[in-house]
């Protein structure tokens, strides 16, 4: 494995080797590269951009799902959708693949709020287990803090039932993800597809089940961060408005370059009023609800 090469100072062109690559139902995959630099910097929202095969030329922008600095492991979930993709999930161990990273702004928690509602969907997932595992090792206490994703085929890990109770949400909404599970973080998951104890519903409608049991005091120290399709997204700024609560959204979109040069990502964003192009790549993926959806 070569060195990083630095890029802009902050961005590191790195050959990744494959450490594991598990497959899930519905084409999807759970890749674990040793990437030191990557994992060296990289923040929950933060993504690499991945090249897929020698003979594709154009990379695929990935969200990371954990970073693992003390051994210098990335881990990326990713749903096999066109050619690109498609020749990713051919990688095997030991495996070398060109990755350029950790790109964009992430996250910014507040100290202010500290009851976290968590929303993935899709794979819009990663970006959820990165901040809640990353906030975990950062000392946040997160008992009260909830880690919600939804998805319309089955989830890439094998659910458990989960033992932490969760005010507000019945008892029938029980099946949680693992990992978070074992470090005392609470998840709920939600699909219209009748997963064993899965919300029947949107994972939006879940977020607001459990805003609505809120008093007016406990709402003061929640706030929402949300990753998925644009629908989703749209719905989240829904209910973050709908609850006066701050939100921030990281955004998916299509992307050349992925480090600002083409403008190919950029997404109108609303600041006092004003309308702007930010580039999703490197001026995002991260973005205030209220700038991205001003109409929620």
């Amino acid at each position: 494995m070569t060195a990083g090469k630095p890029h802009r100072g902050t961005i590191f062109v790195e050959d990744a080797r494959v450490i594991s690559h598990a497959a899930f139902a519905a084409d999807q995959y759970v890749l674990r590269l040793a990437a030191p630099e990557c994992a060296r910097r990289a923040v929950a929202g933060s993504f690499a951009h991945i090249r897929c095969a020698p003979a594709i030329p154009m990379r695929r922008p990935l969200s990371i799902m954990r970073a693992d600095p003390s051994t210098g492991e990335v881990d990326f979930l990713y749903k096999v959708v066109g050619t690109g993709l498609a020749a990713l999930s051919k990688a095997a161990v030991g495996d070398e693949i060109s990755i350029v990273g950790p790109i964009g702004n992430g996250f910014s928690p507040s100290d202010d709020k500290p009851v976290k509602l968590m929303v993935g969907g899709g794979v819009g997932i990663p970006p959820m287990v990165f901040l809640a595992e990353q906030l975990g090792r950062q000392g946040t206490d997160l008992r009260e803090s909830l880690v919600l994703m939804g998805s319309e085929v089955p989830f890439p890990f094998t659910t458990v039932n989960s033992s932490i109770t969760v005010p507000g949400l019945p008892a029938s909404c029980s099946a949680a993800m693992p990992d978070l599970e074992s470090i005392g973080i609470a998840s709920r998951l939600a699909s219209l597809q009748g997963y064993a104890g899965c919300h029947d519903g949107y994972v939006t409608d879940l977020a607001k089940l459990w805003l609505q049991a809120k008093s007016a005091s406990e709402l003061g120290k929640v706030e929402i961060f949300a990753c998925g399709p644009e629908p989703m997204l749209k719905a989240a700024a829904k209910v973050a408005a709908l609850f006066s609560l701050p939100c921030q959204l990281c955004l998916e979109e299509f992307m050349a370059c992925a480090v600002g040069g083409c403008a190919g990502c950029a997404v109108p964003v609303y600041i006092d009023g004003e309308m702007a192009m930010k580039r999703v790549c490197v001026d995002g993926p991260v973005f205030a609800a209220a700038a991205v959806y001003p109409e929620a």
